[in-house]
């Protein structure tokens, strides 16, 4: 059972967004937040999976609650959930250490397959963000590039396999299939990857490999 929280300053959007999970029989809503505080709040006592965060709320925005919900002992992993798709919010929300990036208009079915992806160790963004983080790849590409590699050439050559298939979007099962590998191996090695690189999450770990053109 996947333990969900939804974190939004909206009442309706709180009621809209928990009947929508509550129609999914794998997933509970364990608690809602008001804002950012509340959320971190929240976390603590109910050890979330995966949190649902709105960006503009009072007290606590949800760029500064991702970061400190990722900070916890027990973090949950974060989908940024918002009317708005500004690439300041789509570059913070990653930066901060969220696994997803999706618009409240987006079809509610992608919602609940975020939560799904998340909450299995993959990441989902959507379209529109994705579209930006690759435009910003090709305007940034060189110098990115050569910093990138002096990166991931602190990994072994499996690992950097591992990285390549995780960066085109590969779940650990696809990759475990491709590799020959168990799945616990990959989670291994994606664990592995994500402490070398002292990145948060995959979604960094994928804008880096494409940094390095590791993607082929």
């Amino acid at each position: 059972m996947i333990r969900a929280m939804i974190v939004d300053d909206d009442a309706l959007v709180r009621l809209g967004l928990a009947d929508l999970l509550a129609g999914d029989d794998t997933i509970e809503v364990v608690a809602q937040a008001v804002d950012g505080l509340h959320a971190v709040e929240q976390a603590i006592a109910h050890r979330v999976d995966v949190a649902l965060v709105d960006v503009r709320m009072p007290r606590m925005d949800g760029i500064t609650a991702t970061a400190r919900l990722r900070a916890l002992p027990h973090p949950p992993r974060v989908i940024t959930l918002t009317t708005f798709d500004l690439d300041e919010y789509v570059y913070n929300a990653l930066a901060a250490g969220a696994d997803g990036f999706l618009l409240k208009d987006c079809d509610p079915a992608e919602i609940l397959r975020a939560v799904h992806l998340v909450a299995a160790g993959s990441a989902m963004l959507h379209p529109a963000a994705a579209r930006r983080l690759i435009d910003r790849y090709h305007h940034t590409a060189r110098p990115a590039g050569d910093r990138a590699r002096a990166r991931i050439g602190r990994l072994t050559p499996r690992e950097r396999d591992v990285l390549g298939r995780l960066a085109r979007g590969e779940t650990n099962a696809e990759i475990a299939a491709a590799l020959g590998m168990r799945e616990s191996t990959v989670k291994a090695h994606v664990s592995r990857i994500l402490t070398c690189l002292e990145l948060s999450n995959r979604v960094q770990a994928a804008l880096l490999a494409r940094d390095a053109d590791l993607t082929g």
